[in-house]
């Protein structure tokens, strides 16, 4: 008896029910369409500022999907400068950080260029430049093989594992791959969304590599909505939403792989999932419109490079209380230029000193919602 699609004596001859997905994936598009029409219509510096907030969620979601925490503002930094973006002040980034944003980036930014077994070697070989997954030696660039058994995914405690996937035989990798690469970049008639869910499905069922599966398999699904969009600026973050969703990702992926090839409710999970993370990017384009505020009002205000640092990053999304020994830390400064920093701020009504306080008094920004521009 099969128990895995990649089994079936037709894979992969996927089909789906189109009447019932027409209305979703009509509906997904049009959400689509009205974000990049509005996103385009406010100028070049906000979009890239909405791209850039966004390809950092990407980045930091898709990587925690799998159990590994990215520095944000080294994933921020890396991407600025790799799209010529002004910042301020960059944070050094680890080769770790910068393999990941070159695949994102190479993903998404050069999606009209074909994805062959290079590019894939090269985003591989990116994830992990010191040759390691954790503690353990990897062989970048290259298929997996068998050699320590088949390759499967597994939850559970040493003894009580639970298989939830087996991996096609690494002997059947080059033909499968080369069947998947021809069937990606065929111009096909399949809607380049759906065509997004499927190759996600189809790429992360391969499992061609010891490890990195599921970033790969996200950052060729962003490809495909690149292309869907015929834009390389990504106004949402399908792996945020993800993040968000990760139980029901993970639940749906392992009914899909036991079931037949009618794969009709992954692609509607997909669409649906994929259509709240076009909805969620209202609060990012939120945040984006506010910074643009907030810096409209305090043009012509003089700050020194601490304040326009600090600013910056309590913008783009400071966790947790903005205080003066946070200030110094971050700045490198004493408690005492912090603090007049801090002050300054205050006086120019820029900054607000939050009520209580207790031991460690807190800032936050004045509110700029209903300010008109200057």
């Amino acid at each position: 008896m099969n128990r895995y699609i990649h089994e079936l004596p037709d894979w992969p001859g996927f089909s789906w029910d189109h009447a019932r997905l027409s209305g979703l994936l009509a509906s997904v598009r049009h959400r689509q369409g009205r974000l990049i029409g509005r996103m385009e219509a406010m100028g070049f510096p906000l979009t890239a500022q909405a791209t850039l907030q966004n390809l950092t969620l990407d980045v930091l979601k898709s990587s925690e999907i799998e159990g590994a925490i990215l520095n944000r503002d080294q994933v921020r930094s890396s991407i600025a400068l790799r799209l010529g973006l002004d910042i301020g002040a960059l944070a050094p980034a680890d080769r770790h950080v910068d393999g990941i944003v070159d695949m994102m980036l190479d993903a998404t930014q050069n999606y009209a260029k074909p994805l062959s077994v290079d590019r894939l070697f090269g985003w591989h070989a990116a994830l992990f430049p010191a040759g390691f997954s954790g503690m353990h030696k990897i062989r970048t660039g290259q298929w997996r093989d068998d050699a320590n058994g088949p390759m499967q995914v597994v939850s559970g405690a040493l003894g009580k594992e639970r298989v939830h996937f087996e991996a096609p035989a690494a002997e059947r990798l080059k033909q499968e791959i080369n069947l998947f690469l021809t069937w990606f970049n065929d111009k096909n008639d399949t809607d380049a969304v759906l065509k997004a869910g499927i190759a996600h499905l189809w790429f992360v069922t391969l499992h061609p590599f010891k490890d990195g599966n599921g970033r790969m398999a996200r950052a060729i699904a962003d490809m495909a909505l690149a292309q869907s969009e015929q834009s390389s600026q990504r106004f949402y973050s399908l792996s945020a939403q993800i993040r968000q969703e990760r139980k029901a990702y993970y639940d749906m992926l392992e009914k899909t792989q036991k079931n037949d090839l009618d794969i009709t409710l992954w692609l509607e999970w997909f669409l649906n999932c994929l259509d709240r993370a076009i909805s969620n990017t209202e609060a990012t384009l939120g945040d984006v419109l506010y910074k643009a505020r907030f810096l409209q009002t305090h043009k012509n205000v003089s700050l020194n490079d601490r304040q326009r640092i600090m600013l910056n990053k309590v913008l783009d999304g400071f966790e947790g209380k903005l205080t003066s020994s946070k200030w110094a830390k971050l700045t490198k400064c004493s408690q005492d230029t912090a603090l007049r920093d801090i002050l300054d701020l205050v006086e120019r009504g820029i900054l607000l000193k939050d009520a209580g306080g207790g031991r460690s008094t807190s800032y936050s920004l004045k509110d700029v919602s209903n300010v008109g521009d200057q």
